[in-house]
């Protein structure tokens, strides 16, 4: 009999889903101009089937990246503007209700897309970023007595300021462990930019802010991908190295003493998952059936950046997460 994961059908389509990814891709990053880690990081959080956080100053794509991805992904889109004044209902939908029937009916918040956009998510008062965490975290939303499941493809984009902090909530430790990656943007050089407006002026011409991809992606193709992606192979020391690598941010001193001064508190375990998902995600996109540790460091400042905890000291002097994480993978050795 022959073995079931050597069936050439399965073969074809795992090589089919592999070419669907790559054409969105391609089709992100001619919408997205200079932001290719985003675009990157974006389909590896469709492919983890986790939620990213994407922190630049204004004007560097990340609203038009989410509209984009809609554009090109099987699904709908929903973009939500968050405010000091917003109530946890503005989000999940409330009971509303209606005389003619005689009783309440609830009726759907935002939330209830498949992909969304939580703009400024810091503006927001404490109560509505906890009925975000929940849906991020348990896939459903909380309203009376009564649970309502969220759509089985569900990521969510939130973007901050790091320019404008007045009127702002930072984000508890717990929500902030929710998101896989934290993506950092930048401006981009000057050759970027006048490609950013030759395309804003070919827009204009065309009214037409997105064109349509040659063909979209399907959610029965992205799901499929995630078992993919889930079977990879991924050796003993691979995990071992990540392993390394969270428990360097916990005890710190036996690997460097710059990060036992640092370092205050050490990343979850959720982070461990998040780099192993990452790299795996990477290694997919990347046309191999391996984990390589180059895929790990790739993934790993964005896994660990919004994880760790500075000491007051050596943020009173200067150092950055980034700084801490350069020191990790430079401390930790490899496989």
């Amino acid at each position: 009999m022959m073995d079931a994961s050597l069936d050439p059908r399965k073969l074809q389509s795992a090589v089919d889903w592999r070419v669907s990814f790559q054409r969105l891709h391609e089709y992100l990053s001619g919408q997205i101009i200079g932001q290719e880690t985003l675009v990157e990081r974006l389909l590896v959080a469709l492919l983890a089937d986790g939620h990213l956080l994407v922190e630049g100053p204004p004007g560097l794509a990340k609203t038009r990246a989410i509209k984009a991805l809609a554009h090109a992904v099987e699904g709908d889109v929903q973009r939500v503007q968050f405010t000091p004044d917003m109530l946890p209902a503005d989000l999940t939908g409330s009971e509303i209700y209606r005389p003619e029937e005689g009783g309440f009916r609830f009726q759907r918040g935002p939330l209830f897309h498949n992909l969304i956009l939580a703009d400024e998510i810091n503006r927001a008062p404490a109560k509505v970023q906890s009925a975000l965490l929940e849906a991020m975290a348990e896939r459903q939303i909380s309203v009376g007595q009564a649970s309502y499941p969220l759509p089985r493809l569900f990521l969510v984009m939130a973007t901050q300021n790091p320019i404008e902090q007045e009127g702002t909530y930072p984000l508890p430790e717990a929500q902030v462990d929710r998101f896989m990656l934290h993506v950092a943007v930048d401006y981009p050089d000057r050759a970027t930019t006048l490609r950013i407006m030759n395309l804003a002026r070919a827009e204009a011409i065309s009214q037409r802010e997105l064109p349509p991809p040659a063909q979209r992606l399907t959610q029965e193709a992205i799901f499929a991908a995630r078992r993919e992606v889930l079977a990879l192979t991924f050796a003993d020391p691979i995990a071992e190295y990540i392993a390394a690598i969270v428990d360097a941010t916990r005890r710190p001193e036996p690997y460097s003493a710059k990060l036992g001064e640092w370092l205050r508190w050490g990343v979850s375990p959720r982070a461990a998952i998040s780099m192993e998902r990452g790299a795996r995600a990477l290694a997919w996109l990347d046309g191999r059936d391996y984990v390589s540790p180059e895929d790990v460091q790739t993934i790993a400042p964005d896994a660990l950046r919004h994880r760790l905890l500075l000491d007051y000291g050596a943020q009173a002097r200067g150092i950055t997460a980034q700084a801490c994480i350069e020191e990790l993978l430079a401390r930790v050795p490899a496989p």
